[in-house]
């Protein structure tokens, strides 16, 4: 590595630490345990880990684990991206240090799709068509109530159809993942 190279990565990761010192501030000094936010958050994070504990199909625990572990990786990234290029905000987080909101990314979402598709896949419904339909929840009524209710912001240009061609996109990456995988194992079993 060169020096001119070491002193621009020593650069970022000097701002880096000032950006995390600056949120850990910024929680502390508006979004601790003591808001009415940050318990809104909590519940999204806890109320959909404990349904989807009682609510799963033990038989297919794997199958609808994997396609949610999808999902969720996939919104991670996205909101990862989003996040980091100030496109969306979350003024509230339940942890500070994470760049994405933890409660959507790791429960409610990815709880919400897996019920969805264990329910399409129980009843031979198409996932990608009801899936569609959540997305269109989430996208048009769910996140302009978080705006609302100041729990998330879209600047930039976002706007909630850019959000709702994201939920698509995660939507087939984890069906057709899920599919591929599914595949695999049912073509291994069958040997």
């Amino acid at each position: 590595m060169t020096k001119d190279q070491q002193k621009r990565l020593d650069d970022i990761l000097f701002q880096q630490d000032h950006v995390v010192r600056l949120w850990m501030e910024y929680w502390k000094d508006f979004s601790t345990w003591e808001t009415w936010q940050f318990w809104a958050i909590v519940m999204m994070l806890v109320i959909p880990l404990i349904v989807v504990y009682f609510a799963i199909d033990k038989n297919k625990v794997f199958q609808i684990g994997f396609y949610g572990f999808n999902i969720h990786t996939w919104f991670t990234y996205s909101d990862a991206i989003a996040m980091r290029t100030s496109h969306v905000t979350y003024p509230f987080q339940a942890i500070p240090v994470l760049p994405v909101n933890f409660a959507l990314d790791a429960s409610l979402v990815p709880v919400s799709f897996m019920l969805l598709y264990q329910w399409c896949i129980s009843h031979n419904k198409n996932v990608f068509l009801y899936g569609v339909i959540l997305s269109a929840f989430f996208s048009f009524i769910f996140k302009p109530l978080l705006v609302l209710v100041n729990l998330m912001q879209i600047n930039k240009g976002m706007n909630y159809f850019y959000l709702f061609l994201n939920y698509l996109l995660i939507l087939l990456l984890a069906i057709v993942m899920t599919k591929i995988f599914t595949y695999i194992k049912r073509k291994r079993d069958h040997k």
